[in-house]
């Protein structure tokens, strides 16, 4: 009998995830990219904590965040535009992604330079960004950063997500590599460590252009402004969306650095950078659902249903993991991080519920065009994580900001939920744009 129920469970699973090919194939593509650079990412950030004090590493990750949000916000809703809309405009592709990247790249170094004299003016001696030389490395960083983001959306939107996938895995190595390196030559600076991130960026996208014959020059062509013009309003939509869903998250470290110190964000960024990157999982599969469901809307429920399924056991799995071994993490990464940190950041891997919940969410919004209406209920949820955040640093230190940032985003889930079990039904209908042209020359 219980060999007949697991051939019984084995066979329903396989069926579902055959229906749902497409899904399975693009975000598994994305999955496996992401454990291969989780890896490579852990090595890297091994390396930098046994390489590097304690109090370079706070104020360069603590960098490298301003960095992320910097190019997600210059990106203005640019890159989910692209993931949605390319399998829409069969041979526009490459028109449409460029002029995409041309106004990202504007917008961005624009709010990198502002941030370089922001520090410059309001921070004076006690400023992140201390030179010339370290200010120009963040606004190449930033630029970078969101071509890049520009770049992994057009390829996951026209369903060619093993392209990111390579760029990502060549993206680690070489910065694993370049981390090496500048150590070895006795460069141990914020500096020196940004510039891994620059260089290691711009050598992956020539390695995934060679190693894909050309994908990614075919990626772009002349910008058509005109065919991005028509979009516009979606732009916003979506733009009010992500930086209300992502802003919290990306800004956290800089935050530990500024309310606490850099030593302390050392510590924190160890387990942080773990549960991000776990995020990455969930993230990916809502990702994959917006073209995938653009693509193929009368099954939208069933790939809804396996990528939310998925993606909480998978995130369960992994809070557990972080609220055993917490200390041991922090013992791997650099021996003086347990004492630094103790068990404050146990707690921290259980924020993944909430969030894949937050994710899944996001997707339907954009499915049903709800972008700008979901977005001051996201922007809200953002404050209240920052807010918890700020007041739980305030009031316990590392343990009380990581326990209000935990109950901020679970909390934020339980709403998710709710949003989720009433909107599923809506996705096929809500929006008569899903019944456009789906077929692509890009598509593999």
């Amino acid at each position: 009998m219980p060999i007949g129920f697991a051939r019984s469970a084995i066979a329903r699973l396989r069926g579902a995830l055959q229906k749902s090919a497409a899904l399975v194939m693009n975000s598994g593509a994305l999955a496996t990219g992401t454990v291969a650079t989780s890896a490579l990412g852990f090595v890297y950030w091994w390396l930098a904590a046994r390489l590097f004090p304690p109090d370079v590493m706070g104020v360069a990750s603590g960098l490298l965040a301003v960095m992320s949000l910097v190019s997600v916000l210059g990106e203005g809703g640019l890159a989910t535009l692209l993931t949605g809309e390319l399998v829409r405009h069969p041979g526009k592709e490459p028109g449409l992604t460029a002029a995409a990247a041309s106004v990202g790249l504007v917008l961005t170094v624009s709010l990198a330079l502002l941030f370089v004299a922001g520090q410059a003016l309001l921070m004076g001696s006690h400023r992140s960004i201390d030179s010339w030389f370290a200010g120009l490395t963040f606004v190449i960083g930033c630029g970078l950063g969101n071509l890049s983001i520009l770049g992994d959306q057009a390829f996951v939107g026209i369903l060619r997500s093993s392209r990111r996938m390579i760029r990502l895995v060549l993206f680690s190595i070489f910065k694993l590599v370049l981390l090496a390196a500048a150590a070895g030559l006795g460069f141990t600076t914020p500096t020196a460590l940004l510039w891994t991130w620059v260089a290691g960026s711009l050598a992956a996208w020539i390695g995934v252009d060679l190693l894909t014959r050309g994908d990614a020059r075919r990626l772009v062509g002349p910008p058509d402004f005109k065919l991005l013009l028509t979009h516009r309003r979606r732009v916003f939509n979506h733009y009010a969306l992500d930086s209300a869903l992502l802003t919290p998250a990306l800004i956290m470290p800089y935050l530990v650095l500024v309310l606490l110190s850099p030593t302390t964000n050392a510590a924190f960024v160890a387990v942080w950078m773990l549960v991000s990157v776990a995020s990455l999982i969930p993230a990916a599969l809502a990702m994959v659902l917006f073209p995938v469901v653009r693509a193929s809307p009368k099954q939208s429920r069933h790939d809804i249903m396996v990528s939310l399924t998925v993606s909480l056991l998978f995130s369960l799995v992994c809070a557990v993991f972080v609220f055993t071994y917490s200390q041991q993490i922090l013992a791997v990464f650099n021996p003086a991080y347990p004492e630094i940190a103790g068990s404050s950041l146990s707690l921290l891997g259980f924020s993944l519920l909430g969030s894949t919940l937050k994710f899944h969410a996001c997707t339907l919004a954009r499915l049903t065009d709800r972008m700008l209406k979901a977005a001051p209920w996201f922007a809200l949820g953002g404050a209240l994580e920052l807010g918890a955040a700020i007041l739980g640093a305030k009031l316990g230190g590392l343990h009380g900001l990581v326990l209000g940032w935990t109950l901020a985003v679970s909390i934020e889930g339980i709403g998710a939920a709710l949003w989720l079990t009433s909107a599923t039904k809506l996705v096929a209908n809500a929006d008569p744009v899903l019944q456009g042209p789906t077929s692509s020359p890009l598509q593999t």
